[in-house]
């Protein structure tokens, strides 16, 4: 019997990226989706073929012919649903980052763990066939010991706020920070299941153009499980454009990006290679199927609770400054965070 799927927030994220993927891989279907609006889900289940819609994401979690349960809503919200899937004794999907803070997320470990039930997070980079070959590569010894690794984004995104009304990216209540939370944090997971979970984290962010209240810059340093040294630098706010994840060793290097479809780039002293590897229409696709796999106990995936939460304890490591700690409710106290005050006195350099 496959494996019988319920959305809830069948929004922008779920039209290409996953929503489809649910009916086109192996032993899965989409039988439901939930929207606050009703017209919105009825619309959705509409196009896509899905027998039924809610407006009630209580109704799409009790409903008896649905198996599990992708929460594809903005991280304010995953907790508050991951806990009642949990409750219902139903598998989770939930998209990245996991939740708001490495609290929540422990949470939610807590809950799925207590109803035996796994959870599973959309860092689906970690089923991509770029990645894929990048980590073959290195574990290969390619280019020799890794050592160093220099994560680098830059893109114009402050020029995209206008008017009064922010998007949730840039909400903290929503979010659980700014752009970092949204982007950063898949680079940050994909480095973790190439080289390891990363240690001895540290970092500084700033907001530079009072657009909104949270970061729109970030630099961080860490130590990679296989013990390389590792810098990264995030800039929402530049005017140059840059994607660039690069890891060196003794004998190489390998280079791509976190977000681009660009060739997996491999440079040794005997050689330079490309792989071409485009990602796929549906790009949750393939991270889907290693769900459904591992529901049906003939695979395992490699994005789980477990992995997500150590993305979130990192990301909170190196936005704890700016934020003022991030274990407690920090969106709800906005005028005491330490780096909101600073960027506003220091912004006139």
């Amino acid at each position: 019997m496959p494996i019988r799927w319920g959305i809830i927030g069948c929004g922008n994220v779920t039209e290409a990226k996953s929503g489809p993927a649910f009916s086109r891989v192996a032993d899965s279907r989409l039988v439901a989706v939930m929207r606050r609006r009703g017209n919105l889900a009825a619309d959705y289940a509409r196009r896509h073929n899905v027998p039924r819609w809610y407006d009630n994401a209580e109704d799409l979690i009790n409903d008896p012919q649905v198996d599990a349960v992708y929460i594809a809503t903005p991280p304010g919200s995953h907790l508050e649903h991951a806990l009642r899937v949990a409750a219902a004794g139903k598998p989770a999907y939930v998209e990245k980052p996991m939740a708001r803070n490495h609290a929540e997320c422990l949470q939610m470990l807590e809950a799925f763990d207590r109803a035996g039930v796994p959870l599973f997070v959309a860092y689906y980079r970690r089923a991509l066939p770029r990645f894929l070959r990048a980590k073959e590569l290195i574990e290969k010894g390619r280019i020799g010991t890794v050592t160093g690794v220099s994560l680098r984004y830059a893109d114009p995104r402050h020029w995209r706020v206008v008017g009064n009304e922010l998007e949730w990216r840039l909400v903290a209540e929503h979010a659980g920070g700014g752009l970092f939370l949204d982007l950063a944090s898949h680079t940050l997971d994909i480095i973790d299941f190439i080289l390891g979970p990363l240690t001895q984290v540290g970092g500084s962010a700033a907001n530079r153009t009072a657009n909104y209240l949270v970061e729109d810059t970030v630099a961080m340093h860490f130590m990679t499980g296989c013990g390389a040294v590792g810098t990264g630098s995030w800039n929402f706010a530049s005017f140059a454009r840059e994607d660039l994840i690069q890891i060196t060793g003794t004998a190489g290097q390998v280079t791509l990006s976190t977000f681009g479809n660009d060739p997996v780039k491999l440079t040794t002293t005997e050689e330079t290679r490309t792989f071409e590897l485009p990602n796929p229409p549906h790009i949750q696709e393939p991270l889907i199927q290693s769900i459904v796999d591992h529901l049906l106990g003939r695979g395992t995936c490699p994005s789980t609770g477990a992995s997500a939460a150590r993305t979130s304890r990192v990301i909170d490591q190196v936005l704890a400054g700016y934020y003022g700690g991030r274990d407690d409710a920090f969106w709800s106290r906005p005028d005491s965070w330490p780096g909101r005050q600073c960027s506003a006195q220091n912004r006139t350099c």
